[in-house]
């Protein structure tokens, strides 16, 4: 069963709520998505960090529920 954006959307806010977050589906299939997640929290943290801070919020649904996420991440200028 595929996810839907406003759930993927929704987790990573709840791990970091001052975070934004766009996300894009992009195959209109529900398995492919995009996501870009701007946030305070990744101040200092190198490019891997901030993904594994992303990959946790979404429990370990990646590469289930969820099939494939492009991810881009960086902190608010």
């Amino acid at each position: 069963m595929p996810m839907a954006a406003a759930d993927i959307e929704a987790m990573i806010k709840a791990s970091l709520p001052d975070a934004e977050v766009t996300i894009t589906d992009l195959a209109g299939d529900g398995d492919h998505y995009a996501a870009h997640v701007v946030s305070p929290a990744f101040k200092g943290l190198s490019r891997v960090a901030q993904h594994k801070a992303v990959y946790a919020a979404l429990g370990g649904r990646m590469g289930g529920v969820l099939h494939a996420l492009q991810l881009t991440t960086g902190v608010p200028t």
